[in-house]
């Protein structure tokens, strides 16, 4: 199993030297793939909408520049995004930076997308809530067209590019790997429409993920596409939000048999919250470190 590391923005307030350390420390302690949470803004509660799933002022480093900031410190874990907010951003813009990161990087990257959820959001960045899942997928293959293609048209219902370059082009080319999270049926669908692969919410039951798989691998049949060329990640565990899920990351063996509970659902990668580590105890980056270390050798020890 591979194993991914969502990157803790909370580490920034031990200065941008703490942030390379621990980004360091995540590549050399083995780690396969470090991953950036998004949320560009967060909304209060106000009358005529609840409070979001997270404290409005949760500090979160924006994604795409933190992982510019990582990329000159590493040299060979990836680097991407668990996920983008995708349609609430403009998408020849993405293409470029993803682009950008990957050039500098030396093809590490892998972005991960996801429509999100939060309207409050998609209203301060202007741009529409209601259909973004239409965008999305539109988005996608704007992106695709921008890294493959030499002279770049697309005329779609959202988007239009007329006789457009973009270089350079990333190392991965219109190959560069575009996961997608989600659980729902849309979602669904589109990963085995367009997707390298699904980024899964933490699953506790095998039969749920099972069916998610098979239906993965259906929609990719009647799409035309190799259902085996997909891949699978799942969260080990949820971001905890109370006294029982803060406990999840506070004893490496319960990461350890949840990490094989994951890899019999038949996912090749697992992933890690570094911030639910924070949470759970780890209130330095010296102390995540630690926990992280200790958390890959029990899983390495369980699964190989």
């Amino acid at each position: 199993m591979k194993l991914a590391v969502e990157f803790p923005s909370v580490s920034y307030r031990e200065g941008g030297e703490a942030v390379l350390r621990l980004a360091r420390a995540i590549e050399e302690i083995g780690f396969d793939q470090l991953d950036m949470f998004d949320h560009v803004v967060m909304g209060f509660p106000t009358e005529s909408r609840e409070a979001p799933m997270y404290p409005p002022k949760m500090p979160i480093l924006e994604a795409l520049m933190t992982l510019s900031y990582v990329a000159a410190a590493t040299k060979t874990i990836g680097l991407g995004t668990e996920v983008l907010v995708l349609p609430q951003r403009q998408p020849v813009l993405v293409a470029k930076q993803i682009s950008t990161l990957d050039t500098l990087s030396g093809g590490r990257v892998r972005l991960g997308v996801g429509v999100g959820w939060q309207e409050s959001e998609y209203d301060a960045l202007e741009e529409r809530f209601n259909n973004r899942g239409r965008r999305m997928d539109e988005a996608i293959d704007v992106l695709r067209s921008y890294w493959r293609d030499d002279n770049i048209s697309f005329d779609g219902d959202h988007y239009s590019s007329v006789a457009m370059a973009m270089e350079p082009k990333p190392p991965q080319g219109g190959n560069l790997p575009i996961w997608i999270g989600g659980n729902a049926e849309a979602a669904l669908k589109r990963v085995a429409a367009r997707g390298d692969g699904w980024l899964a919410t933490a699953i506790t039951d095998a039969a749920v993920a099972n069916r998610c798989r098979e239906k993965i691998s259906a929609y990719a049949e009647a799409a035309g596409r190799d259902p085996a060329s997909i891949g699978y990640q799942m969260m080990l565990d949820v971001p905890p939000r109370d006294d029982a899920g803060k406990a999840f990351y506070a004893d490496v063996g319960n990461v350890a048999r949840r990490a094989a509970e994951v890899q019999a659902m038949g996912f090749e990668w697992g992933a890690l919250n570094a911030t639910a580590i924070f949470q759970s105890g780890a209130r330095s980056v010296d102390a995540i470190i630690d926990v992280l270390s200790r958390a890959h050798a029990a899983i390495r020890q369980e699964i190989g």
